[in-house]
């Protein structure tokens, strides 16, 4: 058994769509090694939805890889740990295609969040060809994960060190649960997708929520700061974040979000109980960290 069907073995897979977010996993675990070898975690902290899945076990599959960095870095150089990615990957007998390019407006769905002057470094990974992988199932077929690097981060953040177990044991780091709460509060409430809804920051909302976590503000303050959504000198409180909240579920087509996040999840019966009377049942029940 290869690593990467032995690291296919721990999930059930029902249909192509289960597959390629199993495959997506796997390779996001991949490029993780990779950036232990180059030391990035040293310089960087994972974060996001994929964090709160790899890290913490969230039951729904991420897209995405988010990093930031743990000081703000303009001069970061996010090639230089490319070598160390391709070299995990070729050890596997899988081929990849890296490209990269640097953001800095707010133009963007990405960058929603980004004031002048913020650059974050994005890696396109592209896994060339399945077959070789598969035995032929789905040959000619190409997988994309994305990864972004912030440069000039928003900071008041903690960190905690994990260790993952494959393809081979290593070390990363994240930050911790309060702050990856934040990062998707701000999210949730100021993506700026037009008429897209992202039900998958809502199910994360609820993840959170029903577990008890307790939520940073002083992080989410900087974050919102930093994306001009917050007035430096206010006071972020509970019942300002709860009122915002509020607003966001007024105006939240259910419908989309419920479609946005079906892909992403096996058991669907929870998405039964997505209203608008339930997300607001949810925000009467955020726990804060007391800082």
């Amino acid at each position: 058994m290869t690593i990467v069907e032995q690291m296919l073995s721990r999930y059930t897979i029902e249909s192509e769509d289960e597959l390629i977010n199993a495959l997506k996993e796997i390779y996001q675990e991949v490029t993780l090694l990779g950036l232990y070898r180059g030391g990035f975690f040293q310089k960087a902290v994972f974060y996001g939805g994929t964090a709160l899945r790899i890290v913490h076990g969230l039951d729904r599959f991420s897209e995405d890889l988010d990093f930031s960095l743990l000081q703000k870095d303009k001069e970061f150089d996010l090639e230089y740990y490319f070598s160390y990615i391709v070299d995990e990957f070729e050890a596997l007998g899988i081929s990849i295609k890296l490209s990269k390019k640097v953001k800095s407006t707010t133009s963007a769905i990405e960058s929603a969040f980004l004031k002048n002057g913020t650059s974050i470094h994005t890696l396109s990974l592209e896994v060339v060809d399945l077959s070789n992988i598969l035995d032929g199932v789905h040959s000619g077929k190409n997988l994309k994960i994305k990864f972004e690097v912030d440069t000039n981060p928003p900071l008041k953040f903690q960190t905690t060190p994990h260790t993952l177990l494959l393809p081979t044991t290593f070390n990363i780091v994240s930050m911790t649960l309060p702050n990856l709460y934040a990062g998707k509060m701000h999210a949730l409430l100021f993506r700026n997708w037009k008429n897209r809804v992202k039900g998958r920051d809502w199910y994360d909302f609820e993840w959170y929520v029903k577990r008890g976590m307790k939520l940073n503000l002083v992080h989410l303050k900087e974050r919102m700061v930093k994306s001009g959504n917050f007035a430096k000198n206010d006071e972020l409180t509970e019942k300002i974040l709860k009122n915002l909240l509020r607003k966001k579920i007024e105006i939240l087509d259910i419908a989309k979000a419920k479609d946005d996040v079906k892909v992403f999840i096996k058991d669907q019966s929870i998405l039964e109980f997505y209203s608008k009377e339930y997300f607001l049942l949810l925000t009467d029940r955020i726990i804060f960290q007391k800082n």
